[in-house]
Order: C-alpha cells, then structure tokens, then sequence
C-alpha cells in the first residue's frame, strides 16, 4: 500500500544549501561572549592581566591573559551566571559577578589598585552559588561530567542527563523519562531544535566529546522553546574560537565485551577564527540492553564526526557552522529463545528445529543501521552594544534500516514476534530560524521566528512467521494446525475442521504456508509473499515567541507568549503563555519561584503515518485486529495541549552547599505512548485522552571545597494516565476515566556523585551510586485485581502458562522453591499457589491487591554503583600531558531490570560489570 500527504515544501535543501553559501554558518545561541578591560587606578591599561570566569555549582572555568590594550573576551560562554575575576602582579584582584542570558555581549571594567597580589580566588558568598532564575534548570559543565562514570558508551549524553538532572526516570538502551513522559523531550544543540527522539534505537546522538556544557530545564519552559518541553536540554558545543595555541586530546580505550573506543578531536585558531573537530569510533560486543543478563547477539559499532567552525569578519558579524555525521550498525540482541530457535522445536512447532520449508532455522539474526546527517549555519550580526540579530538554518537526516534475519522464520520468538519486518525510514528535518534579543535596563527581551518542514518516508516489508498466528485449519479442541499445507480452509481433512477465524487477506502474508492459494483469497500473487507498506508525509511547523526577562530589585519576571502553527497530518494552533516569578531572599540566600506553561504537544514523528493513516490498508488494518481481537480504528494523532504548573526554591548554605528543590503539576490532554505493529519490534505513537502528572525534584550540589566535589540527585513522579485511547493504530478500547500508571512511572530515583581530587597534580577518584525503584512492569502474571492471570489461574492460583520458561526466567518467577530457568517452567504446567509464587526481579502485588492506578507490578528496586579513578597528568608535563582512567561500571555485578515485556521496549537487563581502561595524550 502507498500512503502518501504531499504539499509544496517550503524549505528545500537547496534553498538551504543557498543559505548556507550565502553566510557560511551561525553562532552558538545557547552561549554568550564576555569582553572587557583591565586597568590600573590611573586609567592605564594593565596588559598581560589574568582574567578568569567561573560557576562552582556548574565547574564551568576559564583563564585567559589581557593583551596589549588590556583588553580580554571569552566567547561560547554558556548562558548562567558568573564570577569573574582579574589580577595582576602588584596589584589587588578585583571581582564582579555577572548574568549571561542573552547572545548580546556582556561589558566588563576592572579598575585594579595597588597592593598585594593573591595566588588564588575563591567563591566567598552562597550568593555565588544562586541564580535568580524563575525556571528550574541544572546546569553541567564538562569539566564535571569528564570524571562521571557514564553506563553508556553508545548514548553518553543520554547518560550524562539521566545521572545529573533530577526527575529522570532511567529506562534501556540510553532512553530516559523526564519528568512523567514517555520521551516529550528535546534537544537545543547551539539554538538548533531537535524534538525527536534520541535513544539510539531511533537515532543517533551528538557525541558528548563535543559538547562544553549542558543546561537541563525541567521547570516551565520559556517561550523560546515548543513542540516537545518535558524536558528541554541546551547544549553548547565546543568551539575553537580564541584558541591561539592549539590543544586537543587523542584517546585509547579497551573494556568488557571486547568494547574498543577510539578518538580524537582539536581546537584550534584565534580572535578571528576557530575551528573545532572531534573524531571517534566504538566496537563493542555489548551495544544494546539485552533481554538476558549474558550478552547474545549484540555486537555494534558507531562512527561519529563533529566539526564547528566559527569566523568573525567583523566586530559586528560571526558565522559559524556545526556539521555533524554519525553511523551505527547494531545487532537487536537475542533471548534464549531466539538463540536457539526454541519456536520450532517444541514452543510452538514441533519441527526439530526446522522451518516449514523444510530447513533449519538458525537463530535470529536481526541488525539494525542508522546514519545521522545534520548541518546548522548561523549568522549573528551585533546591531548595537544592546542588540543582537541572529539568522541560522539547519537541516538534520536520521535514515533508519531494520533488517530481518536471513531465514524468515528464524524471527518468530514466543510471545513476543510473530510477523518478519524489515523497514527503511527517513526523517529529515529542515528549517530556518530568526530571532532579536535585546538588554536595556531592567529588560532582557527576545523575540523570534521558527520554520520546520519534516519530511518523513516509511517503507515496512512484513510477513507472517508464526504458523498458529492465520492458521488455516483446527483441531476438534480449537488448537491451531502448524502444517504448511493445506492452504485452502476447504481441503482440511480427518481430524482436522476450517478455522473459523480464518483471514484470507492475512493468508496473502503467512509465510507458513508456501503452497499455492486459492483464487478466493484475493491475493495479488498465487503464493504468500511480504507486504509492502509505504507512508510519505510532511510535517510543517510554524512557531513565533516574545519573551522579557524583567528585573526589579529581588525580583525577576519571566514573561512570555508563543504561537505554534502544526500542519501535517492534522493540524493545529496554539497561543500559549508563559510566565514565572523569582524572589531573592539575599539576607538568607534563598530564592523562591513560580513558574507557568502552556504548551502545544506534538506526535513523535517516528513511523507517524503508518500510526495515523495504517488502519486505513486492508493488511495491516486486518493485522492488527487479528492481534487485538477486536477491530483497528483509525484515528490520525492531533496534537495535544498542556498545562504545566511549577513551585520551588533554591537555598545556598554559605559556599559549601545549595539545594534547589521544585514541585510539579502537568495536565495534559492527548497524551502520547507507543505501541508495536501487529507482533514485531516496529513501534508508533498512540495518545491516550488524557494524563494527571504530579512529582518533585530536588538536587543538592557541593562545590569544590578542599578538591572534594558531589552532588544528589532524587524525584518521585507520578505518571497516572487515563482511558481511552483515542488515536494510533491498535485502537485500545477503554472505559471512560479509566486510570493506569503507564510504564515509566516511578516512585522514586536518586542518584549520589562524590569527587575527590588527591593534591592539586594527582590522581581522582569518581564514584556513583544509582538507586531506581523500579518502572510499572508489563503483562506479569498475579492473582486478582487486574493481573495477567493465565486462563487456569484463580484468586489463589497463578497461571503463568502465557510466557514461555525462558520469560519465566527472565521476570525472576519462582514456585516455593522452583525457579524457572531459559528451558523449564516454574512448574509442569506453570501454574503456581499465590502463596508460593513470587519473583526476585519484579515486585509482584499480593494476591487480590493489584491495582492498575495504585499498585500495579513494578520492577524490583535496583542500587547501580560505578567507579572511576584516573590521572589527568601521570608525568606532570605542561604543554604535553599523559592521562589515564580505570572504569568500572556495575561495580556489585547487579542482577537487575530495566524493564519487563514493556509495550515499547520488551524486556532488558542492566548492564552486567563492565571494566574498562583509557589512556589519553593531550596537548
């Protein structure tokens, strides 16, 4: 089937291609510039003068000298506030902290006078370590997240977010909740937008060897940002702008798995000119979370490639580019049921292993490549010391193949897939953005222009595998005959009687059965064979926003309005203001903050059409109602609406420690999930009508004292949605107001950092301590309430007989002191007493107190520990230095879950102990 939405496309890649041309690039507008001078008490220019700029809770800092007219600039600062500091032999140092929140650069004066000179500044006051900012964020610089242990090589930046930002609840292969959502993020990489998803089985992400630092916003979003704000991250990349002397890092690394880790990168130019490149390379034996804690299946490599260069022809003008090339290859890792082909040997074919062509299966093979293309040029032009224009386009491709196993049939696993699919799926995303921000006075306004056209391109291949799925003849009880043959429900003969719930259109993709089909079926080929599904549409959103930062005494007011045009498959407007309110308590060090949203929510984009427009095809509508067991109902996804509310504080005790803490409320309507295409790992978005999301983050930050550094942490939120399900594909029928806790609520996560440096040139240590109390599982077995109970189990009885032995396993079940392993049930028929049953890896309700909204089955609470120790100069060079790390991930060898036969992601372990060393040469 084709489906296509085609309309005229207002930003081509040509008329991007021309822009790019036309103005070479564009500058970070998730970072500022800071200038200023330095002179004596006569007026005189001091040359030669250390100027230096730091933020103790986010470890951003810089150092550079004066020149010949004393004058000093740090450009690619990223947006917060600062301490800055000068000094110069005989003479006083002098202090000003200032507040960078604006493209338009920051002036800056320091009059020195005579005296002693100090050998080092120190942050003296909690006011240092406070920001008057209405919307909670955490700030991360690199010279923290460079000595945190991150679980995922793959997906670093995944990692890095999840550790260091409160309300994220971790889930498998670099996929992470912020704040309730399902994955309701995005990404701003230098002022580019990038709302769709990010874990590495959709894309591929920016390596975090380019990135200088990280802003997480989870409080309410200003109006700059839309589509997709549970959580907005603002990244700065690295640039080589006001590098005289060039300086980079070549690095080596070989750990568990086989995992091989290879890069380099160099920054390098001047007050003019700057460029900075990073190159490096993974391969690994363990490149996803598996669905068994020992690795099967699942080797991967990854290539990346990131380059910015930033040009300043004028005083007035910079240009920059970011261009950046990603490709990785991966195996989907296997059960034990897939490795050894279970289904055909007893699971649900007695075959001897063999297929029905008469082969034998093998185990299965399925890999998956993504290559990620993205080029963002800006132009910033400095209209007057108060005014900034800034012009920037971009253009970013993630192109997506699934590839099935070479024998079809070995991609049937029990449970879990019953259909062949192999996909090729393009996204690509262009647009143009334009915006002015100004400062005078108590106003810091902002005010700009968004254009998006995403291309999308579906192509799905898929066929039937499972012999039982459209079987053409029953036995006398019902149960379906695995035969190949007969094709045609009239020639079952003895025993066998027409199943009556026979799809002739299905029988056109059953590959179970390759004889010929009868003319009655309406195929469009005498035998089965896969079926094509195509799906071409373009998403075109259009956004405008006005924001003030306002500034009066103790107080700041954020206030802004944005409007949000989606046109696509639906379509949809929206007006939505923003506001928030700090006050700052300077006697105690204390700011407390109120913050407003109203925002637009928009469908995730991956495998949109055949989500809106699938029930539409008479194959997969007919798919998915043999998989439901009641009718596909097409509903396209219409964009939702949100409103978001957000109290908090944050508190400085003296300039050892801050604490920022926020409660949350979000009521969403439309919100958005995923299911799977019929029986296969292709998922899609789906919305239900309605989500209620209360919670709280708090995170508790140490700066530097005594080259000891930590940080804490923790959330609980709660992710309650509510029935029906109103669009997507695999309609679920509900009652009306019918709540359930989705499987990314948690009650609670934490996460504890500590940081020791050992003398001011020795070795560090970096340890983390990750605690999850564990995500709402799936279909696990229990008895009363709403359970997954098999059709044998009771009120006292447990029927487990739904999930193969090697599930059984992987949920941990046991039956007294029966526990199931990859080949044998908890029991001869997997029944179990309620009393006796139970499982080390899933908290399962007690009998009759299963609840979906207030006691569903979770995972088991999980402690992750990690450990790095490391030196960053072993032989104490200036110019040249050797570095070395040891990294122990899962220190304890934890034995835990991720998740269990989630609808979205299945099941997947932890990471098992993974050791790896590193060693670095920079110059």
């Amino acid at each position: 089937m084709k489906t296509e939405i085609r309309t005229k496309t207002t930003v081509t890649l040509a008329g991007l291609a021309v822009f790019v041309c036309a103005s070479v690039s564009t500058y970070a507008q998730s970072s500022g510039t800071v200038h200023g001078s330095v002179a004596d008490p006569t007026g005189a220019v001091i040359a030669g003068a250390s100027v230096e700029i730091q933020n103790p809770v986010s470890h951003y800092n810089q150092q550079i000298k004066t020149d010949s007219q004393g004058n000093f600039e740090f450009d690619n600062v990223p947006f917060n506030n600062y301490h800055v500091t000068a000094s110069a032999s005989g003479f006083s140092p002098a202090a000003h902290d200032i507040d960078v929140r604006s493209s338009v650069p920051v002036q800056m004066k320091f009059s020195l006078q005579v005296g002693a000179a100090a050998s080092s500044v120190t942050v003296e006051a909690g006011a240092d370590l406070i920001e008057t900012d209405p919307v909670t964020h955490t700030d991360v610089d690199r010279a923290l997240f460079d000595k945190l242990p991150l679980e995922s090589q793959s997906s670093s930046l995944s990692s890095l977010v999840t550790l260091a930002s409160p309300g994220i609840a971790a889930d498998s292969n670099g996929l992470f909740h912020g704040l309730g959502d399902h994955a309701q993020n995005s990404f701003s990489v230098d002022g580019q937008p990038i709302t769709d998803q990010q874990s590495k089985v959709f894309s591929n992400q920016i390596p975090i060897d380019a990135v200088q630092s990280m802003e997480v916003i989870e409080g309410a979003p200003p109006a700059e940002y839309g589509d997709k704000t549970s959580l907005v991250i603002v990244v700065a990349t690295r640039s080589g702008l006001g590098s005289i002397q060039p300086h980079g890092d070549v690095t080596a690394s070989y750990g568990s798995f086989g995992t091989v880790n290879g890069g380099f990168n160099i920054g390098f130019g001047g007050s003019k000119a700057g460029n900075f490149l990073s190159v490096n390379g993974l391969n690994t034996g363990r490149f996803l979370d598996g669905p068994e804690f020992q690795t099967l299946h699942d080797h991967g490599n990854e290539q990346n490639l990131f380059d910015r260069v930033d040009l300043k022809p004028s005083q007035a003008d910079t240009l920059s580019l970011n261009f950046g090339f990603t490709r990785s290859w991966f195996q989907t890792p296997n059960s034990y049921d897939s490795e050894t082909a279970a289904a055909w040997s007893g699971l649900v074919a007695d075959n001897d292993g063999l297929g029905p062509d008469g082969l034998p299966v093998g185990r299965t093979d399925q890999r998956s490549k993504i290559r990620t293309f993205n080029i963002a040029p800006t132009w910033t032009h400095l209209i007057n010391p108060n005014a900034v224009f800034t012009l920037a386009g971009f253009a970013r491709q993630d192109q997506y193949n699934y590839y099935p196993s070479g024998n079809p049939f070995a991609d049937l696993i029990p449970g879990v897939q019953s259909q062949t699919i192999g996909q090729d799926r393009r996204l690509t995303n262009l647009g143009l953005r334009a915006d002015v921000s100004y400062i005078k006075g108590k106003h810091n306004l902002k005010a700009g222009i968004t254009y998006q056209d995403t291309i999308l391109t579906e192509k799905d291949n898929f066929g039937i595998v499972d012999p039982t799925f459209n079987a053409v003849c029953v036995d006398a009880d019902g149960n379906p005959d695995t035969g190949p043959s007969p094709t045609n429900p009239a020639n079952c003969g003895g025993d066998l009687q027409p199943n009556p719930d026979f799809d002739p259109t299905l029988a056109c993709i059953d590959l179970t059965r390759p004889g010929r089909l009868p003319a009655s079926d309406g195929c469009p080929n005498s035998t089965s064979g896969l079926y094509r599904f195509y799906g071409h549409a373009n998403i075109r959103e259009l956004a405008a926003y006005l924001q003030d930062t306002i500034t009066m005494n103790h107080w700041t007011f954020n206030v802004g309005v944005r409007f949000d045009h989606y046109n696509g498959i639906t379509s949809a407007n929206q007006v939505e203001p923003r506001l928030g309110i700090a006050y700052n308590i300077k006697p105690t060090n204390t700011v407390i903050r109120a913050s407003y949203a109203r925002t637009l929510e928009t469908p995730f984009n991956e495998n949109l059409v055949l989500a809106s427009l699938g029930c539409n095809d008479a194959v997969v509508g007919d798919l998915m109602s043999a998989v439901q067991g009641y009718p596909c109902i097409t509903a396209p996804l219409d964009p939702g609406w949100r409103n978001e509310f957000h109290a908090g504080l944050q508190q400085a005790f003296g300039r050892y420690l801050v604490v920022d803490a926020e409660y949350i409320w979000k009521y969403t309507h439309g919100a958005y999930d995923f299911s799977v295409l019929g029986n296969t790992p292709i998922t899609f978005p789906i919305v239900w009508h309605n989500s209620k999301i209360p919670g709280y983050a708090v995170r508790v930050s140490v700066p530097t004292v005594h080259r000891f550094t930590a940080f804490v942490v923790f959330s609980g939120v709660a992710s309650r949605f509510f029935e029906p399900q109103i669009s997507g594909i695999g309609f679920v029928p509900g009652g009306e107001g019918g709540v359930f806790r989705i499987d990314h609520d948690q009650k609670f996560n934490s996460t504890t950092h500590l940081q020791y440096q050992f003398g001011s040139r020795g070795p560090w240590v970096g340890f983390n301590w990750r605690y999850d109390s564990g995500l709402v599982a799936g279909p696990v077995p229990c008895a009363g309430g709403n359970c997954a109970n098999g059709a044998n189990g009771t009120d006292t009885i447990v029927d487990v007989s739904d999930l193969t032995p090697d599930q059984q396993f992987e949920a941990g079940l046991f039956c007294g002191n029966v526990h199931a392993t990859p080949t044998s049930p908890i029991s001869p028929d997997s029944t179990c007493p309620a009393s006796q049953y139970g499982s080390k890896l899933v908290q399962i309700p007690a009998p009759g107190t299963e609840d979906d909204d207030h006691n569903p089955p979770r995972i088991a609470s999980r402690n992750l520990f990690d450990l790095a120790i490391g030196h960053d100069n072993i032989f104490h060079g200036d110019r040249y230095k050797w570095s070395a790390r040891f990294e122990i991930v899962n220190l304890t060898n934890s034995y835990s879950l991720y998740n269990f036969l989630s609808t979205f992601s299945g099941t997947h372990y932890v990471t098992p102990r993974a050791l790896s060393g590193t060693i670095a040469f920079h110059f």
